[in-house]
């Protein structure tokens, strides 16, 4: 018990909310609720938003200015030991979080990876309640806070800006070389106009034919892709079936091959998969079964490598944000990359936005950054280069891509969690909370919830944690 537990344990529920400097990247310039928010919070009255103060810890990055919080009644300071209820986008250092206080935060610790796991011991230790934002579901299972759709758009910007310094090295001019990174923008329609500039120029002088057919193939119909179609959909382009995929390619390669070469082509292709254009189930006479699927994959053999990937240039892989799990048959593995480039294969490149290291796409083994966003994996060699020469696929795996797009990205989230923060601010016991609330509690005082009792069992069974104490 902490010495000064007596005194700590009133700031829960005391309507007192305090907003982190965020300190675990560099890039993090969110914020989980911006000056508006907090203004409406605060000149509601705590007996109708619940809050009565807020208090902001000062950050020179923060997309909005201390200053701006200020002007709107909020309290900036180092200290937020008066707060009963502490927010977060990322983790705090472990040394920042007090005792017996609420925090929410992305937290990923129900995912029982091991890097997160001395978080949790932290929370527990130091009696934490913990909402992780990930959790809150409404009543159909879909999650109320999120950032997908901006991840989505921020993802395609960036791999645009790749994918023009790619097709250089490769020996072709695009317009895409003129395209800069989604950060390099002062907003989402600024990066947008962008785009649009660049599908003009595409349907004006067109693409070399040496590049095309130039193939988006998308997975999922989640946020995430469906961010990164509205980006995609900005360019001249057409969407085709699956089934359409060989018909097209054969098209146009013989176009190129049979003496026509200086055609441009003047548009791109978007194509969206789902896990019925994945896999197949292994006794032929049956046919693809959603429920079945998630209830027995191991019934089910891959068929990407074969019926889309040899027709795909780039891969934007989003699955719905759902991380891709040991028994289920990978998207693309290493040794079917490997294949597939013998042949010939034209994919040029991995948009992989959930970033599910070593995942559903085998080869994707590292999350890369902001600033250094692409490596290049060559399957002739499996060797793994952070440069845009030489023969392989260039990948991207960037883990905080809605940070580009900043002030959109926490308008959006705060114009949902300030619905929320009345009630977690002014609630001192969790079985009061409503359900979508209490289902996102992962600890409640130091004690994990039912929900999530399975955690020590998972760390018990997993052999990675046989080492920890």
């Amino acid at each position: 018990m902490n010495m000064n537990s007596s005194g700590d344990e009133e700031k829960l529920g005391n309507g007192v909310v305090g907003i982190i400097a965020e300190s675990v990247n560099k890039w993090e310039r969110r914020t989980p609720l911006t000056p508006s928010h907090c203004a409406r919070l605060l000149h509601g009255g705590k007996d109708r938003t619940g809050v009565s103060r807020i208090l902001v810890q000062p950050s020179g990055k923060r997309i909005h200015h201390d200053a701006l919080y200020e002007d709107v009644g909020c309290e900036i300071s180092d200290d937020l030991s008066d707060c009963g209820l502490i927010l977060g986008i990322k983790q705090p250092k472990l040394e920042m979080i007090l005792p017996e206080r609420a925090y929410a935060f992305f937290s990923h610790t129900h995912k029982v990876q091991e890097e997160n796991m001395p978080l949790l011991d932290k929370i527990l230790s130091e009696r934490v309640t913990l909402y992780d934002y990930e959790l809150i579901v409404g009543d159909h299972g879909r999650r109320l806070l999120a950032f997908g759709k901006y991840a989505g758009r921020a993802g395609l910007v960036d791999f645009l800006h790749g994918l023009g310094q790619r097709y250089l090295s490769l020996g072709y001019s695009t317009p895409f070389l003129s395209l800069g990174s989604s950060y390099m923008y002062s907003s989402l329609a600024a990066a947008k106009a962008a785009v649009i500039s660049v599908g003009e120029e595409i349907a004006s002088q067109g693409l070399p034919s040496g590049i095309c057919p130039l193939v988006f193939v998308f997975t999922g119909t989640g946020n995430v892709s469906l961010g990164a179609q509205e980006i995609f959909k900005l360019l001249p382009h057409t969407f085709v079936e699956p089934s359409q995929l060989p018909e097209l390619f054969l098209k146009d390669k013989w176009i190129s091959q049979n003496g026509k070469s200086t055609k441009r082509v003047h548009q791109v292709y978007g194509c969206i998969i789902t896990s019925q254009d994945m896999v197949e189930h292994q006794d032929p006479s049956k046919s693809f079964d959603k429920a079945d699927y998630y209830a027995h994959p191991e019934h089910y053999n891959p068929v990407f490598h074969e019926n889309i990937a040899p027709y795909t240039s780039v891969l934007c892989t989003s699955l719905n944000c759902m991380y891709w799990e040991k028994k289920f048959p990978r998207l693309l593995s290493t040794k079917q990359i490997q294949d597939l480039a013998a042949k010939g294969c034209p994919l040029v490149g991995i948009c992989d936005i959930t970033c599910d290291i070593g995942g559903s796409i085998e080869f994707v083994n590292r999350a890369t950054s902001i600033d250094s966003p692409f490596f290049r994996f060559n399957p002739a060699n499996n060797s793994y280069c952070h440069d845009m020469d030489g023969d392989g696929v260039i990948c991207m795996a960037v883990d905080i891509l809605p940070t580009e797009f900043a002030k959109e990205a926490s308008q959006h989230f705060g114009d949902i969690l300030s619905e929320f923060v009345g009630s977690l601010a002014s609630v001192t016991e969790a079985a009061d909370l409503p359900g979508h609330l209490k289902r996102a509690c992962i600890g409640y005082k130091g004690e994990l919830t039912p929900l999530y009792e399975y955690i020590p069992r998972m760390r018990k069974s997993d052999p990675e944690y046989a080492l920890l104490p």
